[in-house]
């Protein structure tokens, strides 16, 4: 089964890869873009059953840093 964990920053936490991001979309001319998030993509290849809990587990412990983060779990078909 694959899923995908799209984790981001949580509103109010600085993000400077974002900041300099929407610096360099307004200095090529890219008008419009009121602010710049970055966040990042994991895709797992699970074994079929592995529940929901075992996901939140994983991303719990590894693979978000969630005082800063927050997560969501997509299962894709």
């Amino acid at each position: 089964m694959k899923i995908r964990v799209h984790v981001s920053l949580k509103p109010g936490v600085l993000d400077p890869q974002g900041r300099a991001v929407h610096h360099a979309l307004e200095g090529l001319g890219f008008a419009g873009v009121e602010d710049v998030r970055i966040g990042r993509l994991i895709e797992l290849d699970v074994a079929d059953g592995t529940d929901d809990a075992a996901l939140a587990d994983m991303c719990e412990k590894l693979l978000a840093h969630t005082v800063i983060e927050n997560y969501r779990i997509e299962k894709v078909d």
